[in-house]
């Protein structure tokens, strides 16, 4: 390392012997900034006096020197003493000349200022870590915490939109069969609107994403939800026709159940579908078994009983509720239907698939009104004496209430869209009571709170039980410090920190 590059100082100085090595004295006798080793004791100066005389003609290069200079664990060799020289070859195990001094006098000072200004450095990187790791788990919370506030008051105002279309849709539709008594031409006409979904989605897709398709390239696109082959005719038979019969049935044996009973209990009973596909995808599609949601159906299937009896078992209002049953079975077999033959769809598919629907109803479903209007089944004078205001009110709020039901799931959660359709019950029944169409018996009022109450407990997650179990774990094990606060205040600092410590881990592990 020193030298002119011929030999190593051991060639110079010569390798100690073995038998020199012995144990130091009292700790006095230790330079000044040596540490001793807990493992290996220094050598004894007097053993290898030669090989010190020897030090005393070791030069350095100047350009070693500048180097050296630079470097913090290695002082200029000249102005080291020679007890600090042989303490570098040597290899003495712990020594740091930089703590070195020249000052008896000053050592422990300097020693315990140093100890100190690690010691604060050290305290000070832990805690520019810990207030950094603090930051960013903070931002991180914020962030989460942002997003979740931003989709509950998006779903508050879903909750708005859904309950207002839904009860809307129902009044009007009950106010429409005043001056126009043709159900089914209402539902072949609402039907057709839905050729505007894709359209519709084709304006935000150009809005939001960055790909900007043509209208050709993304129909294939979303073609592929069909198929390899697209949507060919076969699979529009097998495939898209059945569920366009399902939807026409759902809407119009629901208008006309409005023909026979008041918008209240229509609205009511339909919440039963969400009983129904819970039963039907238990038995269709193997789901889960939940007893709470057993329990809820049982609570729709009683609903659905007294509501029949509020009204003494008459035919018109027996026939009405029936229609309704069957109308929440056909929109819950629509349901189960299309997750076990065509699965998921997204935003794009779901557009496209709604929008064929409507096509097909205008194409295929065209004639059935106009039999209706020869047989006087459905008739009408003339177009000008149709309520082209109510017949486009209720197919626009029909319509916007599909678009919040299919599409509101991207910006809010699903139970907020489905607890406004719940909530269209009692608007219903409010609107029922200041026009007196309703009469409110015991009866009545339990049965509408059964069904809702079991349409309630469908929107239970499947792991709702163990979230409670959970949430209970946690309260207790937070309330347990508080009630050993005493004891811990009496105990040592130790005990209390393992006590914490031990506390903290547990709540953990729940």
């Amino acid at each position: 390392m020193y030298g002119d590059g011929e030999g190593t100082v051991w060639d110079r100085v010569g390798r100690p012997r073995r038998d020199c090595m012995c144990y130091l004295g009292p700790p006095t006798l230790m330079p000044i900034g040596m540490r001793k080793s807990p493992d290996v004791s220094p050598r004894r100066l007097s053993d290898i006096s030669p090989q010190l005389r020897q030090l005393k003609y070791l030069v350095v290069d100047e350009s070693i020197k500048e180097d050296l200079k630079s470097s913090r664990s290695v002082e200029d060799i000249n102005s080291a003493s020679i007890e600090e020289r042989i303490l570098r070859i040597t290899g003495y195990y712990g020594y740091q000349p930089w703590n070195a001094v020249n000052n008896s006098e000053d050592r422990p000072r300097d020693t315990v200022v140093g100890a100190v200004d690690g010691q604060a450095t050290t305290g000070a990187v832990a805690g520019a870590e810990s207030s950094t790791s603090r930051r960013r788990r903070l931002r991180c919370c914020l962030r989460v915490t942002t997003v979740q506030l931003q989709k509950a008051l998006w779903g508050v105002v879903m909750v708005m939109c859904v309950c207002s279309s839904w009860a809307g849709s129902t009044q009007l539709a009950k106010l429409t069969f005043k001056h126009f008594d043709a159900p089914f031409t209402l539902t072949w006409f609402a039907t057709t609107w839905n050729c505007l979904f894709f359209p519709l989605y084709y304006i935000g897709h150009l809005c939001k994403s960055p790909e900007r398709q043509t209208p050709r390239q993304r129909f294939r696109e979303c073609c592929r939800f069909f198929g390899d082959d697209g949507l060919t005719p076969k699979v529009f038979f097998t495939k898209v026709a059945p569920f366009g019969l399902l939807w026409i049935l759902t809407n119009y044996l629901y208008l006309q159940a409005l023909r026979k009973i008041n918008t209240t209990d229509a609205s009511a009973l339909f919440c039963c579908n969400k009983a129904f596909v819970f039963l039907l995808s238990w038995i269709v599609l193997r789901d889960r078994f939940m007893g709470v949601r057993i329990v809820a159906a049982i609570l729709a299937i009683a609903g659905i009983v007294m509501m029949t009896y509020a009204d003494g078992f008459h035919s018109h209002s027996v026939i009405g509720i029936t229609l309704v049953v069957a109308s929440a079975s056909m929109s819950a077999l629509y349901k189960v239907l299309f997750k076990m033959v065509l699965g998921s769809a997204k935003f794009g598919e779901a557009a496209l698939f709604l929008t064929v629907v409507g096509g097909a109803n205008f194409v295929f479903i065209s004639f059935v009104p106009v039999i209706l209007y020869f047989t006087h089944v459905e008739y009408f004078a003339s177009l000008e004496d149709m309520p082209w205001g109510y017949l486009c009110g209720v197919a626009a709020l029909l319509f916007a209430f599909n678009i919040l039901v299919n599409f509101g799931i991207a910006i809010t959660y699903p139970t907020l869209i489905s607890l406004g359709i719940v909530l269209s019950v009692p608007v219903n029944a409010l609107v029922d009571l200041y026009t007196c169409e309703i009469h409110f018996n015991t009866v009545r009022l339990i049965a509408v709170f059964i069904i809702c109450l079991g349409f309630l407990m469908l929107l239970l997650p499947e792991d709702w039980d163990q979230c409670i179990i959970q949430l209970s774990t946690k309260l207790r094990k937070r309330d347990e410090p508080a009630e050993g606060s005493g004891e811990v205040g009496a105990s040592t600092g130790l005990n209390w920190n393992r006590g914490r410590g031990r506390t903290s881990m547990s709540t953990f592990a729940h």
